[in-house]
This record gives C-alpha cells, structure tokens and sequence, in this order.
C-alpha cells in the first residue's frame, strides 16, 4: 500500500494544474439554491457531477428530491472491503451584495492573498465545491494509478444544504439501501490555522426561541399611563438580563444537566494551542472572553452550551420620537448546547425562566423556530485514529481533535436515518469569507487536501471491515 500510495501522491502533483481546471469547471455553474431564478444552474450542477463521477467508474445518477436533485454514485466493485459513505453539497450562497465583490464571482481565478498566500476567489471555492473536489481528486489519482479506489465508496452530494436541507431527511430514509455503509466522511469543515490539519470531533447542537411578552391590550401615552402602566420592554429585559450570572453561567434550572467536562489528553492539548483573546477576539475588536470565567475561552467557543439574545424589538423604533408604552416586546433567543443536553428539556426549562418571572398582568407567547440535539464522536473511532494520523503525516504537525461552536445537521441525520459516525474532516480557514463577497479557499488547502483524502483512503482500507 505504501508504494501505491506515494505513486498516488506523485500523480496528484503532476496533475494538479487539470484538477484547478475542474475545481474552475464546477464553480462557474451558478448553482445558487435559494434563489428559483438559477434552478436549471442547480440541475447542471447535479448533472456535470454526475457525469464526472461516472467517468470514474462509478455508477452515478441524479436523483429527484421534491427539490433540487441529489447525485448518489457507487464504486463498482462494493464488497468486503470498509464501504465509506462520503457527502457534500454542490449548491452555494447568493452573491448579493455584488458590488463588494473584487471579481465576477463565477469567474474563478487564482489571486494573491494580502499576506502573500495564493488563494482561489469564487462563490463556493470553499463552501462547499473546492472541499467536495478535494475527495473527488483523490479517487481520481487512484483510479488512474492503480486502476481501482482502496476501499468501498458511495457519494452522497445534495442540493440543499445552503437552504437547510429540508428534504435531505426524507431522501435519506427512502434510499437507505443505497446509502448503506460503515461510516460516512464530510470534507465541509476547517483546519485549525493554514498549516495545521483539524478532525471536528463535536458538534454543537441548537435550539432557537422567540419570545413575545403582552401586558396593555394597546400602545399606550406614556405621559398619560406612565408610572402605573406596565411596560413589556422592561419586563422582557429584566428576564433576559437574568439568563446569565456574574460569572457567565447560564441560570436556567437543570441547563447544565448530562454537560460533561471533556478528556484530559483533550484539554491539555486544547490548553497548549494559541487560542488567546489577541488571535481570537482582537481581529473582531473585543478583548474580554464572555463566557464562562473558569472556562478556558477555547472550551467557551467548542464544547461548553451558550444562551445568546439574537435581537429584540419592542415600542418604537424609527426616526424621530414617540412618547409610546409599547403593549408588546419580542426577543430572539438561541442556545447553543453539547452532548448531554436534551433541545426539548432546553426549550421547555428557558419557557418556564420566563413564565415564572412575568408580572400578573403579563402574558408570554413563544415561537418553536428550530431545534437539533448536539454531535459528539467517540474519541476512539478506529476511523478517527486512521484520518488523524494521515492528515499527521501529510502536514507535518499533528492533526489537532477540535470542536465546532456551529451545527451540521446532516450528521444527526446520517446517525438517526442510517445507523453512521461521521468523520468530519475540512480545509477551510477562518478568513475564507464563505457566505460573504469574495469568498476564497487557499491554493494550498485545495492541493494538500487532495493529498490527504488520498492518504486517508489508504489509512481506512487497512482498517479491518467491521
């Protein structure tokens, strides 16, 4: 294996300027999902990668979802060997507002980073068609070397995901069959910094509420009822005020129920990485952690559950003045939560904080606007100990066990639909503006990440199949 895989590694080199070419292809098509203008862009999209796909060898199909289509593909020769189920997402972000953009963006080009580093400029060369092609390259170069992949693979590449995915669950539990395998890998996450390869190991889980408080059944004259009126502005930010301590601990009863603290190897490791308020907060114009005071900020930002306030709207807000009581006030909340925490119990305990504490004449309405149970792998994955030493070895520094303050919801999906642990492995940075004008992915990250699905697909397929 280990001459087959530097032959590999070899021709990924060689062939790096034909891979940029196909990256470019993909990212021309104007698959934004979220706008009913670019559905046939989406449809190509689908298409192209199909047809990529199956000029490897494999059997690939566009799929119908009641959205936009999916492409599912499978090598040809699925048998005893471990059968990895990979995913990503073909459609991209809008560009608005187009005129921040320094380039057309579905012109892809290859530019200078302000700091010198080359980097690829283009809407969805990070997020997420540069991370799918990395995977796609790999089995490229070793279908062209050895005529054959390593081990077992089913793609598994949505149209949704920029849009939440909203039939991706459904698709999931219709063709289970098809997606069966022993684990699924996701390239849609980041390293720890241009040079230091990451494995996301947690993902954070999310529920988000909105409140509305009621007192007068009218807005009423504040010089007229001022005083002896109540005002739901000040009812709602006293509670919202109350959610959080001194020392940043959320209030709510039974929040940190099943929160576990994590590993000691995991947090010593986390304690040696330059995760500071300088590198952190500093390029956002802040200082000072918020969090948790006897949390480390890195434990803050991974894997401890937050209560953050999203907006808040109540009286009068225009230009001008209007002396009113406003009879309503509405706050936007999310939590943020980790292993051991129940969204339902969440919700239900941050309804009860606020019942509790409204006044007789006041009454609250909520609004159930989403909700996701947090993601934690376990720490001795035989396939998480083969991608981390394959990312160790292509990098050079060894691949860093971290957490994401985000959600992916399509891997709750894949271990409630499909039975599967997900390995989460990415190159994205911090500074790739995805979602933003002028997103970009470093030229580096496209390369070595091609060379490191390339070692993590010889790593896997000598591990034993389960």
């Amino acid at each position: 294996m280990t001459q087959k895989l530097s032959a590999v590694l070899d021709h990924i080199d060689a062939d790096f300027d034909n891979s940029l070419q196909r990256l470019f292809t993909l990212l021309r098509i104007k698959s934004i999902s979220a706008d009913p203008a670019f559905v046939k862009d989406c449809k190509q999209a689908a298409d192209h990668l199909a047809g990529d796909l199956s000029s490897l060898g494999f059997t690939a199909e566009v799929r119908s979802t009641g959205g936009h289509p999916a492409v599912v593909a499978k090598s040809a020769d699925v048998g005893r060997r471990p059968h990895v189920l990979f995913y990503g997402h073909y459609d991209v972000q809008p560009v608005d507002p187009l005129e921040l953009w320094h380039s057309p963006p579905f012109e892809p080009a290859v530019t200078d980073h302000a700091d010198g580093r080359k980097i690829i400029v283009a809407r969805g060369a990070e997020d997420d068609k540069g991370q799918l092609m990395t995977f796609i390259e790999a089995c490229r170069a070793w279908k062209a070397v050895t005529g054959s992949l390593p081990l077992d693979v089913t793609f598994l590449i949505e149209g949704e995901e920029e849009v939440g995915s909203k039939h991706l669950v459904a698709f999931l539990d219709q063709h289970k069959k098809d997606l069966a395998a022993d684990f699924a890998l996701v390239c849609d996450t980041s390293m720890w910094d241009p040079n230091t390869p990451a494995i996301t190991t947690a993902l954070r889980g999310l529920v988000y509420d909105e409140v509305r408080i009621t007192a007068a059944n009218r807005d009423l004259h504040s010089g007229l009822f001022g005083g002896a009126a109540q005002n739901p502005i000040r009812v709602l930010t006293r509670i919202l005020g109350a959610l959080h301590d001194d020392n940043g601990r959320v209030t709510i009863p039974g929040f940190y129920d099943g929160v576990k603290d994590l590993p000691p190897d995991i947090l010593a490791q986390w304690k040696a990485l330059a995760f500071t308020p300088e590198t952190f907060l500093k390029p956002i114009g802040l200082s000072i952690p918020a969090g948790e005071k006897d949390r480390l900020m890195i434990e803050q930002v991974f894997s401890r559950p937050t209560c953050d306030i999203n907006g808040i709207v109540g009286g009068y807000t225009a230009e001008g003045s209007k002396t009113v009581i406003p009879s309503q006030a509405s706050a936007k909340v999310s939590f943020r939560l980790v292993d051991g925490q129940d969204p339902a119990k969440i919700r239900a305990a941050f309804r009860a904080f606020v019942t509790e504490r409204l006044p007789k004449d006041c009454t609250a309405d909520f609004i159930d606007h989403s909700g996701a149970p947090a993601i934690s792998l376990d720490w001795g994955m035989k396939p998480l100990a083969a991608a981390k030493r394959a990312l160790t070895e292509e990098w050079g520094r060894e691949a860093l066990l971290i957490g994401s303050g985000g959600s992916i919801p399509v891997v709750g999906d894949f271990k409630r639909t499909l039975g599967l642990d997900t390995v989460l492995v990415g190159f994205g940075l911090d500074d790739d503006n995805i979602h933003s004008p002028n997103e970009k992915y470093d030229l580096q990250s496209y390369h070595k990440g091609i060379r490191s699905w390339a070692r993590i697909l010889a790593a896997l397929a000598e591990m034993p199949k389960a």
